[in-house]
């Protein structure tokens, strides 16, 4: 199985304070090169036995793979949630000219 170099994380917030405080330790820190903070995206899910519902806010957080660990520990020490959405989705393909930016932001 191929091992992929590059990945986004996607979590969810409850609220533009959580999603940029998250957001700037990522990005403040060189976990990502870029987060981009979607707003307004509703929820419904299952918690605790009840179907919920929620406006939250939507980060895609572009970084690299061998970044996962740590970016998934930073999340966990921000976020208000018990329980945050963390999923790492790997990117098979894309521009390389960006591809070499997520590598190295500061290069540019």
């Amino acid at each position: 199985m191929k091992r992929h170099e590059y990945q986004l994380v996607l979590t969810t917030c409850p609220d533009t304070e959580a999603a940029e405080r998250i957001a700037q330790a990522l990005v403040n820190e060189h976990h990502a090169a870029c987060v981009n903070i979607l707003p307004i995206a509703k929820s419904i899910y299952r918690w605790k036995g009840q179907v919920e519902s929620a406006a939250e806010q939507l980060l895609i957080i572009k970084s690299m793979t061998r970044a996962f660990g740590t970016i998934r520990s930073r999340i966990l020490e921000l976020h208000p949630y018990e329980l945050p959405e963390i999923i790492a989705v790997p990117v098979a393909e894309g521009h390389p000219d960006y591809l070499a930016w997520i590598r190295d932001p500061d290069k540019t």
